[in-house]
């Protein structure tokens, strides 16, 4: 497990077992008050090789410089008239825009699937949303992937409409929410490990947890989860899971400790802490008659090692919500 990991395992299970945690106030982001209309662009650009670049895009929806990998199909130089479905991959909690990369063969996985892959940063917590920041203008994450990160690939590396998006941990729950949030934008969603409810006992502790191990005030998220009820149930995939109707469908969650993982003791911990949430949002889905490719299974941690089998699993998913099968 990388420092990184053992920070986001520690600072969930710390709240979990209800251990203050320091905070200190939100930095300013008056500058995300710029109005998206005004579009994001490109001020930096790094090819790593013939297929992988890194973007540097300003965004005026996060009012800051972000980075962003691209993946393309080793096709994509052959075909100059061709648009291509885009698949978005999102980070965990406390990594960045290289995890997928760093920690699995996506490179390789998807060389001759005809899709252009994504991995734009989500900040600090890895979370993708709306920040309230007290209703006053925050950082817009949510914003910036779905609206203008994709005005600049269809004009930059001529992306289609066909959309798919998969997540770990908190990227999890952006797919989901994503999807939810901006039904018909997403042909397929996928979630390993990811916080799907919300509100569900103990969730709102393991979100602040979260937010304050980056120094972060966690009411700068949605506010408060009782007095912002309605903000917290506006970004709850559980909540708006009417919305995910007629979409591809695939979650995957572990139980962690109950058979779990114990060279990774942290991280099994963690796993467990979402298990009974990832439950109650599958049975939403059951009882609004909308299907989705569910994976249970004993034991595991909130790791890559099981988020790398979980990928390739959900890949015909994807795949279809892609229109690539």
């Amino acid at each position: 497990m990388t420092r990184k990991r053992r920070c986001a395992a520690l600072a969930v299970t710390t709240a979990l077992l209800g251990t203050g945690v320091a905070l200190t106030a939100p930095p300013a982001t008056a500058a995300s008050a710029v109005q998206a209309a005004a579009g994001a662009t490109v001020v930096g650009e790094k090819w790593l090789d013939a297929r992988t670049v890194d973007l540097t895009v300003a965004s005026p929806a996060v009012g800051a410089d972000l980075p962003v990998r691209v993946v393309l199909p080793t096709g994509y130089a052959a075909h100059p008239d061709r648009t291509w479905p885009v698949l978005y991959l999102l980070q965990g909690a406390h990594d960045d825009y290289t995890s997928w990369t760093r920690e699995t063969d996506v490179v390789d996985f998807l060389a001759g699937q005809d899709v252009i892959t994504v991995m734009p940063s989500s900040g600090p917590t890895g979370i993708p949303t709306d920040w309230w920041n007290y209703g006053r203008a925050g950082s817009d994450y949510e914003t910036f992937q779905v609206d203008e990160l994709m005005s600049l690939l269809r004009q930059k590396f001529r992306a289609g409409t066909k959309r798919a998006v998969a997540g770990v941990s908190t990227g999890g729950y952006g797919a989901l929410a994503f999807a939810a949030r901006h039904p018909g934008t997403f042909g397929a969603a996928a979630s390993y490990s990811g916080i799907l409810d919300t509100t569900a006992f103990g969730m709102p502790t393991v979100l602040n947890a979260i937010v304050a191990r980056e120094g972060l005030l966690p009411l700068t998220l949605w506010g408060n989860p009782l007095l912002n009820r309605d903000n917290w149930n506006r970004h709850n995939p559980y909540a708006q899971a009417r919305a995910l109707k007629g979409t591809g469908l695939y979650v995957s969650q572990g139980s962690g400790v109950q058979g779990g993982d114990f060279g990774n003791l942290e991280g099994a911990l963690l796993e467990g802490a979402l298990w009974s949430q990832a439950h109650r949002f599958t049975d939403q889905l059951a009882a609004l008659g909308i299907p989705a490719q569910v994976h249970f299974y004993n034991g595991g941690a909130h790791a890559w090692p099981y988020w790398r089998q979980e990928f390739k699993a959900s890949w015909p998913t994807l795949a279809k919500g892609l229109g690539l099968s």
